[in-house]
């Protein structure tokens, strides 16, 4: 993964692969005429060579159409980049088949079809000839480095990709790792090139927490994915690009993980870089956005890319139903209902978010960046609905993997070396689901007990986050597209929690009698609406006398956390209680089969301002299994199973701390120090201090 000696010129030359790459791609090219003359009536190709003269035209003019379509797409909007995917090669394909070469004219309809069939049979062909793997679009990007070299002035200083596999516990990567099933990183750890360890983020497991102590070094101030300020009574949610750059304004010191020459990509906070692309906290940069809208437009503007990502979208698409199927024939259990809406997010995840993602990563390296930070979510949400370990679940992660094998490839032409770091922000932890299992879900139970009207918000919002961050992050204002976009964004980002149901809920009751209720993974945060303070163990017995005793004995319940005028905040259970300020615990500790770091982790939750009344954290059972009030087979956001095993795959010459880092602001320490010792952040303004390196606590 060394880039060139600092300082080399490259020249451009033609390379044999290059060239047999192209020849595959032509004869594709060549049989999609034949196929489509077959097809379309109004297509006449009367030989094979006549079929090889079309396909050779059509990608010279091709070739210089889009040099022009490609700005025409940056005006537009990142809908522009889109129809430029889907037309612009329907354009080459008409201007030939109307020009005086003895073929029959189609019309424009007749191109847009001809287009795609070849297109698609262009790029099974490379596939095929390239043994089914990811070469063609890493041979793209190497095409492209030679021509575009960049001179940087510190070619001297490496640089560092961090590589987010989101949700990928430590055990399973461990096991896939031993397993071989993702050749690029067993590769490294088995040459000792890299080591591969455990890190463990606190309570709570979730991506807002984890990527802000990540990127920023806090870790306060964020209980949840959702959660009531108080001050205002607003429901932030952290997918929300108006939400986001509020939480990031309020935890950024102006020295983020990314400070210094850094890009973001696909991530819901920036790190402080001066680039973010597709990211949630950033997305009114317009000059980012229009960057980012050329590099995509590139991308989609090559029928290879185009037709990459088309094609395996659709294949998710059939796959996801065909598994969806037998995982109800085969009775796999646990299992949630997997819909329509699922089957598009894992399509546009898996088939085209992740080959965007790769492409703007690729180009940052290429421009010689200093440090790169990306969220792949692709294992994340498909676990979610299928689980830890289901085939489907692993090649989503084997997916992740072949992008590192392409961004290792990129490295190594790139104007300065790169170590490529691979982290989890949190694990995940499986089991069937607190609803499926009791028949009511979280909000019901707590509404019933209260007898009170309790709103809910129990759906997932972090799956759809990353596919909102690429639409928000191009819904600029500069055009009338971008301007239909951010509306569109703004309803992606909409949680369950409606305006309606609220209002309705507001004028049947007082909003003091009113619950708030939100699922974030198997962690539930419940709420007494419109109060300004926390309140007590007293209070809400004092007011709900039946809700408290009625969630502690529940059997989907682990424990529930409330302050107390007496001991502050206290973890009770169905048999005993701990208080987790002084430690003191009476009866049966409620906390102990949740690992020793819990009660230090309940403390720390508890006690921020933004903690709610209760947190209602469910059961873990004997096979490590929770119950997530969210509809999700696999979880993350509280405590038991897998969910606070996360995992770093690191260079094996940048150290981690003998002890396990605990924490992901102590992981922004370890990654700042790496920064640092590479010669990063010598030039950052003086303020705070960074805190040492190493700091595992």
């Amino acid at each position: 993964m060394d880039g060139p000696p600092a300082g080399a010129r490259h020249r451009w030359r033609l390379r044999r692969g290059d060239v047999g790459r192209g020849f595959l791609g032509l004869a594709g090219a060549a049989v999609g005429f034949l196929i489509t003359s077959w097809l379309l009536p109004d297509f006449e190709i009367q030989s094979v060579a006549q079929a090889f003269l079309a396909a050779a035209l059509v990608a010279v003019i091709g070739a210089v159409l889009r040099l022009f379509l490609v700005e025409l797409a940056v005006l537009l909007g990142w809908i522009g980049a889109i129809l430029l995917g889907l037309l612009g090669q329907a354009v080459a394909v008409w201007v030939v088949f109307y020009a005086p070469y003895g073929l029959t004219a189609a019309d424009l309809g007749s191109s847009i079809v001809a287009s795609w069939i070849v297109a698609i049979v262009s790029t099974l062909f490379v596939w095929v000839g390239t043994a089914g793997t990811n070469d063609a679009v890493t041979a793209t990007l190497l095409r492209r480095a030679r021509r575009k070299r960049v001179t940087i002035p510190d070619p001297d200083v490496p640089g560092i990709v961090f590589i987010q596999a989101d949700g990928v516990p430590y055990p399973v990567l461990d096991w896939c790792v031993r397993a071989g099933t993702l050749p690029t990183l067993s590769r490294w750890v088995r040459s000792g090139s890299h080591r591969a360890v455990e890190w463990r983020p606190k309570l709570p497991a979730t991506t807002p927490a984890s990527q802000m102590g990540i990127l920023h070094g806090t870790i306060d101030g964020i209980p949840a994915f959702r959660w009531v300020d108080r001050p205002t009574g607003k429901v932030y949610v952290a997918n929300r690009p108006a939400d986001a750059a509020l939480i990031e304004a309020r935890h950024s010191d102006g020295r983020g993980l990314l400070v210094d020459d850094g890009v973001s990509v696909s991530n819901l906070f920036t790190g402080d870089a001066p680039t973010a692309y597709a990211t949630m906290s950033a997305v009114g940069r317009s000059q980012e956005t229009r960057e980012s809208r050329r590099t995509l437009s590139e991308y989609l503007s090559r029928p290879a890319g185009f037709a990459r990502s088309f094609t395996r979208a659709l294949s998710e698409i059939l796959r996801e139903r065909f598994q969806a199927r037998r995982a109800v024939r085969r009775d796999i259990r646990p299992r949630v209902h997997r819909g329509w809406g699922f089957t598009m997010e894992r399509a546009a995840l898996l088939g085209v978010v992740r080959d965007l993602n790769t492409t703007l990563v690729a180009d940052a390296m290429l421009k010689g960046r200093r440090s790169i930070y990306v969220d792949f979510v692709d294992y994340d949400a498909v676990a979610h609905h299928c689980g830890i370990l289901q085939p489907e679940s692993l090649d989503a992660l084997a997916g992740i993997d072949a992008v590192l094998a392409q961004l290792e490839a990129v490295a190594a032409v790139a104007p300065r070396k790169y170590h490529l770091v691979v982290l989890s922000d949190h694990g995940q932890s499986q089991g069937a689901i607190f609803v499926d299992r009791y028949g009511e879900d979280l909000a019901t139970l707590v509404s019933r007990l209260a007898d009170a009207p309790a709103v809910g918000a129990g759906d997932n919002a972090e799956g759809s986050g990353s596919l909102n961050s690429m639409v928000a992050s191009n819904a600029d204002t500069d055009s009338v597209v971008g301007r239909a976009l951010g509306r569109a964004s703004d309803r992606i980002a909409t949680d369950t929690l409606g305006t309606r149901e609220e209002d309705a809920a507001a004028e049947r009751t007082d909003p003091e009698d009113r619950f708030l209720v939100f699922g974030s993974g198997n962690l539930g945060l419940v709420y007494v609406a419109g109060e300004k303070h926390r309140l007590t163990r007293e209070e809400i017995d004092a007011r709900f006398p039946a809700l408290l005793p009625g969630l502690v004995a529940h059997p989907g319940v682990g424990f529930v956390v409330v302050d107390t005028a007496e001991h502050g905040p206290v973890a009770y259970g169905a048999a005993g209680e701990h208080r987790v300020r002084d430690g003191v615990v009476v009866g049966t500790d409620p906390l102990t089969p949740y690992g020793p770091q819990t009660p230090e982790f309940v403390l720390r939750a508890a006690t921020m301002a933004e903690a709610p009344d209760i947190y209602v954290n469910s059961l873990v059972d004997d096979l490590d299994e929770v119950a997530a009030f969210e509809g999700l087979v696999a979880c993350h956001g509280g405590l038991g199973g897998w969910q606070d095993r996360g995992m770093v795959v690191h260079p094996a010459d940048l150290e981690m701390p003998e002890d396990m880092v605990v924490g992901a602001d102590a992981l922004h320490r370890v990654l700042v120090g790496w920064l640092e010792d590479l010669g990063h952040r010598a030039d950052l303004p003086a303020g705070m201090p960074d805190p040492a390196p190493g700091d595992a606590a």
